[in-house]
């Protein structure tokens, strides 16, 4: 064998180890896309969903800023968010009210952007990290020919993501990250309509009852207060006796949204039943309970509901104010939730006895 043939042998197996080692690179690259994919697939509900994206898949590949932004026109995933207690734990998670700031990312189609990061796109997509990001990998979400938001990688690293590279693998796991959260948000929307009042828009006693087991829970674990507040419109049959059902349905509406205004993110209100509200306050001493409860008694009382011939009517609010707190340890949830309720209950009957448009207070226990 001659000295060039022994020299292109030499080259050849160079070439074909090569080969060799980046398919094997890349079948356990494909391994690990697919172990990512039904880590995804098989997530437990939204919360697992979002954790899984912003910390699984961030420490699985190594990823310096993963971010999604999604449209949401309506506030609806928001609210869905807000409810799950979910809204302010992940930063990573944007929103916009309309298309246009995810269409100017992608202004000819909505195909995977690589290149560099600007100052501009660092702002929009990645407002909240402190480290300087060089390179991105954009990746337009898109459900029944939709555009529903764009999912957002970042790298310290300018070669990481660079126009050209192979995105079959991250395009494929884009689509698969859209498809899980839609069907997410769907069962969420679905199991939250289920939780609320349809005339009034607030949630109804099946989720109060939910939460108030939760709740009990909760301050019997950690000794913390929690207050229970049962609101009764004051003479409602009159309403729809004087003015019609539509009357006195747009009060038992306005009514809900003057309580909700003189409530904190954490509390629960909720309708529970006919012309009688009840509100949990997390983490609520007697004194505030009192205080908060005066306050949605006076807002409601100082409002004038105006129809539509220009006629005001005065609507007045009695309510029963209870507490738990400083209990011995001993209580067990079942009887706390069935003492909260009676007690709030009591207090509520007191309030209608003495005159109405007042607010009375029933020690818990007693």
């Amino acid at each position: 064998m001659s000295t060039n043939e022994a020299s292109d042998n030499t080259k050849l197996r160079r070439q074909l180890k090569a080969y060799v080692s980046q398919a094997q690179q890349n079948e356990q690259k494909l391994v690990r896309f697919q172990e990512q994919e039904l880590q995804f697939i098989s997530a437990n509900g939204l919360a697992e969903l979002i954790n899984t994206l912003f910390y699984d898949y961030r420490r699985n590949f190594a990823l310096d800023a993963v971010t999604l932004l999604l449209i949401d026109p309506e506030f609806e995933i928001r609210r869905i968010l807000e409810n799950l207690g979910l809204h302010d734990e992940h930063p990573e998670l944007l929103f916009c009210d309309d298309t246009s700031p995810i269409m100017h990312l992608f202004p000819k189609e909505p195909l995977a952007r690589l290149g560099k990061c600007d100052e501009e796109s660092m702002q929009l997509l990645f407002p909240n990290d402190k480290n300087p990001l060089t390179s991105m990998a954009l990746f337009p979400l898109v459900r029944n020919r939709q555009l529903i938001g764009c999912l957002n990688i970042g790298s310290v690293q300018q070669e990481r993501f660079i126009q050209g590279s192979a995105t079959d693998f991250l395009e494929r796991l884009a689509a698969i990250v859209a498809v899980c959260f839609e069907n997410a948000f769907n069962h969420e929307r679905l199991k939250l309509l289920g939780l609320l009042d349809p005339l009034t828009g607030i949630h109804n006693r099946r989720y109060f009852d939910e939460r108030l087991d939760e709740e009990i829970s909760r301050s019997l674990r950690q000794n913390r207060a929690l207050s229970c507040l049962f609101l009764d419109i004051d003479h409602f049959k009159q309403f729809n006796d004087i003015y019609g059902h539509h009357i006195g349905d747009l009060v038992l509406q306005e009514v809900a949204r003057l309580i909700k205004i003189q409530m904190r993110q954490s509390d629960v209100l909720a309708r529970f039943g006919g012309e009688e509200f009840a509100v949990l306050l997390i983490q609520t001493d007697q004194n505030l309970a009192t205080e908060i409860a005066e306050r949605i008694r006076h807002q409601i009382d100082s409002h004038k509901i105006t129809l539509g011939n220009s006629t005001n009517l005065s609507v007045t609010i009695s309510i029963g104010c209870t507490t738990l707190d400083n209990h011995d340890g001993t209580l067990i949830a079942a009887d706390a939730s069935r003492q909260l309720l009676m007690r709030a209950d009591e207090a509520l009957y007191r309030s209608k006895q003495q005159g109405r448009n007042q607010v009375n207070f029933f020690k818990f226990g007693t």
